[in-house]
């Protein structure tokens, strides 16, 4: 869809824009009819790919909102002499790995709702022919880069979870377990690394498709 509206935008030169053919129908309005199977393609096509995507980071969202608030090692609970109430402070607050753990988590769950609302934003738009041209594709790909960085930091804080509970004695239980953590970071890079570079490549490679200072179908007269 994307080439073919350059391919409009380069073939009909400005002065024929708003002429009307037999039917009546000036060349947009053509186009249009032309290419609604293909728009109900497409539109079929990124709502699948949006409601499946977003699905998976409603979940990562909510696994990383709820570990937000059950960190590892869990809270001091002793009392302060000085007011007498529970200090309520994370045991390992001090301790680098922990604060590895709240970033990443923190990460995570930004990551996860931005994702969220670009796939959501998809599954909303007007799906017009020129929403094609950039807007959807550049929402899907702020979609699926969020998504992985989600994915990502969310294992970093699992992962180091077991560093900060770990630490003494059972070192390779953690190293272990976040071998095993990278692999669906992985498999998302592989499974996905086809359609983000398709799209990237139909988004900014197209638009040199035509070069602004060269036409190749029509020229403009040169002012006098």
């Amino acid at each position: 869809m994307q080439r073919e509206l350059l391919w409009f935008m380069e073939m009909i030169p400005p002065s024929y824009r708003e002429r009307k053919n037999n039917d009546g129908l000036t060349p947009y309005e053509l186009f249009t009819k032309e290419h609604k199977e293909l728009v109900t393609q497409g539109e079929k096509w990124m709502k699948g790919i949006a409601s499946q995507c977003m699905v998976v980071a409603a979940l990562i969202a909510t696994i990383v909102f709820a570990a937000a608030f059950t960190v590892p090692g869990g809270y001091d609970q002793t009392n302060d002499k000085t007011n007498g109430q529970q200090n309520w402070i994370p045991v390992f607050h001090s301790k680098a790995s922990f604060m590895v753990f709240v970033v990443a988590d923190a990460i995570s769950l930004f990551a996860s709702s931005t994702s969220i609302l670009m796939f959501l934003s998809i599954l909303t738009s007007r799906y017009a022919e020129h929403d094609f041209l950039e807007s959807l594709p550049t929402k899907l790909m702020l979609g699926l880069a969020t998504l992985f960085l989600s994915i990502m930091t969310m294992t970093v804080a699992f992962s180091v979870s077991f560093f900060v509970l770990y630490r003494k004695g059972l070192l390779w239980m953690p190293i272990i377990i976040s071998v095993f953590a990278v692999l669906p970071v992985l498999l998302y890079m592989v499974l996905q690394y086809s359609l983000f570079i398709d799209v990237i490549r139909s988004t900014y490679a197209s638009r040199y498709l035509f070069k602004p200072q060269k036409h190749v179908l029509y020229y403009r007269n040169p002012k006098v």
